[in-house]
């Protein structure tokens, strides 16, 4: 999965970008690979959620490129940019994500909760969904299905029908992994997927991305504080600081850098 052979799914070059007037992101380049598990790290404040930030264009950056390969089924299998795209239009390349703090609705079923990452396929207008015409019931129970077995994989389709409200945070985690999994993802960008999670739930979590790597035939790039499951997991890792690139590597490579462990020894040292 590491060979510099291997296709790239995704090519960061030359990312810029300021906030008034402070460089969050400095010139930084990686590349992630087809059916790649890598890994973003970085002391607080390094820039990781930025990164992922301006790969998904909630924010445009000042300058540099994001290269992101088209679907296959496609008509144009080469790489297209990212950048300036409407934010809502970069899902449909196979691009998802999730966020730091959970976002689903509390009212609605798990399973309906899970059918919103299907938005993107739905045909039927407004009206033939609300006057449920035959479209739109096909549609429902096509998607339906789907959702079904993408909750079946992440061991919470028995629970379909309760509601997401008062769940458990790690259902809760489960329900925003299973919804990416609707959009026919390409790679799947996660930030901070074990934050809140106990130490079986986080060891159960790193054979579910290999698992959704194999079955999925896609690439996952992660931001993680939880170095164990970052050097348990990845096949890759890029280190960031102050939003310049530091190195990148396999895990081994990354734990003997001198930048690296300069970057952390100094955080622990001014806190």
């Amino acid at each position: 999965m590491t060979s510099e052979t291997m296709p790239e799914a995704l090519r960061i070059e030359n990312l810029s970008i300021s906030f008034g007037g402070l460089k969050a992101l400095d010139d930084l380049s990686f590349s992630v690979y087809k059916e790649e598990i890598f890994g973003l790290i970085g002391p607080n404040g390094a820039g990781k959620t930025t990164v992922f930030n301006c790969i998904t264009q909630f924010y445009k950056p000042d300058k540099g490129t994001v290269l992101f390969r088209a679907k296959e089924d496609s008509s144009n299998s080469e790489f297209i940019n990212l950048v300036g795209m409407p934010v809502h239009n970069v899902i449909r390349y196979g691009l998802v994500r999730t966020f730091q703090n959970v976002e689903v609705i509390p009212e609605l079923s798990l399973i309906d909760n899970v059918l919103i990452g299907a938005h993107t396929d739905f045909r039927s207008t407004m009206i033939e969904q609300a006057l449920r015409l035959p479209r739109a019931r096909r549609e429902e129970r096509v998607h339906r299905a789907r959702a079904l077995e993408a909750m079946d994989f992440l061991g919470i389709a028995g629970m379909k029908d309760q509601l997401a409200g008062g769940q458990p945070y790690g259902i809760l985690k489960k329900i925003e992994m299973t919804r990416t999994l609707m959009c026919h993802p390409r790679m799947i960008i996660l930030d901070e997927p074990a934050a809140g999670l106990n130490d079986e739930e986080t060891n159960a979590l790193a054979d579910v991305l290999r698992k959704i790597r194999e079955l999925y035939q896609c690439s996952i790039l992660l931001v993680e504080h939880d170095m164990r499951l970052v050097m348990n997991v990845c096949d890759r890792i890029c280190a960031i600081n102050f939003g310049r690139f530091l190195a990148v590597g396999t895990p081994k490579e990354i734990q003997k850098n001198k930048l690296v462990q300069e970057a952390y020894l100094g955080e622990q040292e001014d806190e």
